[in-house]
């Protein structure tokens, strides 16, 4: 996969469908590659008439890490944040939006619709208020304005999430991640159990790197409550959530819609917090529509 710098740094991205289709960028979630975004999804957006463009956020899969920076201890700067001190974080996740800005100046491109997966969605958010002339449309997907008074995640799926593999054995990391799936994941729609072993096989040989989870979390922590920020956002903009999702409460994204003007919700039954198969047709078809709102494509 190529490589470009953006923003002082470098990223690992793709791209599919025809250059001279509509753009769309995908924004992936905490700790999470690129390509947790599946083939299948992607593919499907491309045949809907769309530019698709993929990358590592900085500091996991293939892109530009933070080695060297400190790792902060999650628990103590949640204190922090909560005692207002001020922010002890390597970066962002406005400096996080502005690498996705950042990825699409290095591509020559003036704006995209813009579609971001649980803290990708965050990210997304922030590139819709941060750099508004980047965004044509915005889709966030299982994501949430950071209100901390909104349900917080259930406590197996936050656990799950936030436990460290027993070691960086390929073995050991691929149950893990396994486990972390299936404790995430939709209960109406359960993964193949080769597949997914597969998948998860390949993201581990692809990369691991916590350190850059755990940042990551900071950032998210460090960033707070959206709401009122969300309220100055001008782009159309659709939220996709799951009824059942565990980690990012569905309360969330009705938060994102109802603190966006004009911004529309949909949500699945039985959809968790993962892209399953069987809604990829629905999930494209939605965001397609939505971008072919903007009168660029006819989302056919």
């Amino acid at each position: 996969m190529p490589q470009i710098q953006a923003n002082g740094l470098t990223f690992e991205y793709d791209e599919h469908g025809h250059r001279d289709d509509p753009p769309m960028l995908l924004i992936m979630g905490l700790g999470a590659q690129m390509t947790l975004w599946p083939m299948e999804l992607v593919e499907a957006l491309a045949g809907r008439g769309f530019r698709v463009i993929r990358y590592d956020n900085r500091d996991i899969g293939l892109s530009q890490k933070f080695d060297g920076e400190r790792v902060p201890h999650v628990a103590w700067h949640v204190i922090r944040k909560r005692l207002g001190f001020p922010p002890r974080v390597p970066y962002t996740l406005s400096d996080m939006a502005a690498d996705g800005a950042g990825v699409l100046d290095a591509l020559d491109i003036d704006s995209a619709h813009i579609v971001g997966g649980s803290m990708g969605g965050m990210i997304a958010q922030l590139v819709a208020v941060n750099h508004p002339e980047k965004v044509r449309t915005l889709t966030s997907i299982f994501s949430t304005t950071g209100n901390p008074k909104l349900p917080q995640a259930d406590k197996h799926a936050m656990k799950a999430l936030t436990t460290r593999p027993a070691s960086m054995e390929e073995d050991v990391l691929v149950e893990h991640g396994i486990m972390v799936q299936q404790a995430i994941g939709s209960p109406g729609y359960r993964a193949d159990p080769e597949r997914q072993r597969e998948r998860v096989r390949e993201t581990v040989r692809r990369s691991v790197y916590p350190e850059g989870l755990v940042r990551q979390m900071a950032a998210i922590i460090d960033d707070g409550d959206r709401t009122a920020r969300l309220r100055n956002v001008k782009a159309p903009t659709l939220v996709l959530h799951g009824e059942d999702d565990p980690l990012v409460k569905v309360e969330g994204g009705r938060a994102t819609a109802e603190a966006i003007p004009g911004a529309r919700i949909t949500t699945f039954k039985g959809w968790g917090h993962d892209l399953p198969m069987e809604l990829v047709d629905p999930i494209a078809d939605a965001i397609a529509a939505h971008a072919g709102s903007a009168g660029e494509t006819d989302a056919s």
